[in-house]
């Protein structure tokens, strides 16, 4: 079987890449053309969205580099030992939100520490896939469209990533405990 599965994986993506381009000269589609329309669209959105993309960076950047991250997980680390969180996983619960590489690189550095197979680890991974980067989706996708009222969207988005954070502490702790 697993013979089977690695034969499969190795040729899955070669097959798609020419079945794909097939499938769109049968259907009288000019592939090239279509192909090279989508990279410069790719290029302009790429373009515009840059602003956006740099601003999220260099706040982040500013929150981590000041102490604010420090000062804003030290308060917190009571209420969430008494959750069964591990306090290590406060930082990312806070960064995950705002960076996708920032809370990445905090999983690395716990994984490096505690190991993957710690409960530290396990927890830190899972919140990690459970959780998106609200704040850079926002600020990206919305910022590009040009929607400026975000009355209920930043709440609704930051509920949404607590309730992940939270159900993956507790599926780590139903799984690994």
């Amino acid at each position: 079987m697993m013979e089977i599965l690695t034969t499969f994986s190795r040729w899955a993506l070669p097959v798609m890449m020419m079945c794909i381009p097939l499938y769109g000269m049968l259907k009288g589609i000019d592939v090239y053309e279509a192909f090279v329309e989508g990279a410069q669209e790719g290029l302009r959105i790429a373009v515009r969205i840059l602003p956006y993309v740099l601003a999220i960076f260099f706040a982040f950047s500013v929150f981590r580099h000041s102490g604010a991250l420090q000062a804003v997980t030290q308060p917190l680390a009571p209420v969430v030992r008494a959750l069964g969180i591990p306090s290590e996983v406060l930082p990312m619960l806070v960064v995950r939100p705002l960076s996708g590489g920032a809370s990445f690189g905090l999983l690395a550095e716990l994984l490096q520490q505690h190991g993957p197979d710690s409960l530290v680890g396990r927890m830190a991974a899972t919140m990690q896939g459970a959780t998106d980067t609200t704040f850079y989706i926002i600020s990206l996708y919305f910022g590009s469209v040009g929607i400026k009222h975000l009355r209920h969207v930043v709440p609704a988005a930051l509920i949404g990533d607590l309730c992940g954070f939270l159900m993956a502490a507790y599926i780590c702790r139903v799984m690994f405990v």
